[in-house]
């Protein structure tokens, strides 16, 4: 079996399609309706994205979303969902980590998700990610009534800082001797006629 290279983009509303497929499949007593998530792609705080085999670029294997509007410092993870034939292969994961990273581009500082008390795998990957439980809400999801564990993730502010002048020295030289042995190899390499640059 081949190893599977995933790629993310940007959802559309042409993935609509799609996206409800694997959403019927995936929550069967408490999908979303097509229109609620044509509405969500539309959403010009949100960020969607869908995820899909290399090899088989029209075929969606996964999908999620983000509600974070720009000049906010709260976000939430709306959903996150993959197709049962592309489960258990690192692709859930992926996907959060990209919506993380989206979230901390806009601003975001803390991060909000809800997740069923009866879905411990995606706790375990939301506990992986530095997500704590908040508090639970009682029979949040219906008609199952299933309780909804609140989670949240404290994105850190990016922090630059200025090297001391050692430190400065220290990589100027290092970066020096690179270089020098760079041309060295180059020269040495470059001559004949399958040298490439």
């Amino acid at each position: 079996m081949r190893d599977t290279i995933w790629q993310l983009r940007y959802a559309t509303p042409d993935d609509l399609d799609a996206i409800m497929g694997i959403e019927t499949a995936t929550f069967t007593s408490d999908a979303w309706s097509r229109e609620s998530m044509a509405a969500e792609l539309a959403n010009e705080h949100a960020r969607y994205i869908v995820a899909f085999d290399a090899e088989e670029a029209d075929a969606v294997a996964g999908y999620a979303g983000l509600l974070a509007p720009r000049g906010g410092t709260d976000g939430d993870i709306q959903t996150i969902a993959v197709a049962e034939t592309a489960r258990r292969r690192g692709l859930g994961r992926a996907m959060l980590a990209h919506l993380v990273d989206v979230a901390r581009r806009r601003g975001v500082r803390d991060l909000f998700l809800e997740v069923r008390a009866d879905n411990p795998p995606a706790q375990h990957l939301y506990h992986s990610f530095g997500f704590e439980k908040l508090a639970v809400r009682r029979g949040y999801y219906q008609p199952d009534n299933i309780d909804a564990i609140v989670m949240r993730l404290r994105i850190p502010e990016p922090v630059t800082t200025v090297a001391s002048n050692e430190h400065a020295a220290a990589h100027a030289s290092a970066q020096t001797a690179h270089d020098a042995t760079a041309h060295a190899a180059t020269a040495s390499t470059a001559s004949g006629p399958e040298a490439r640059a």
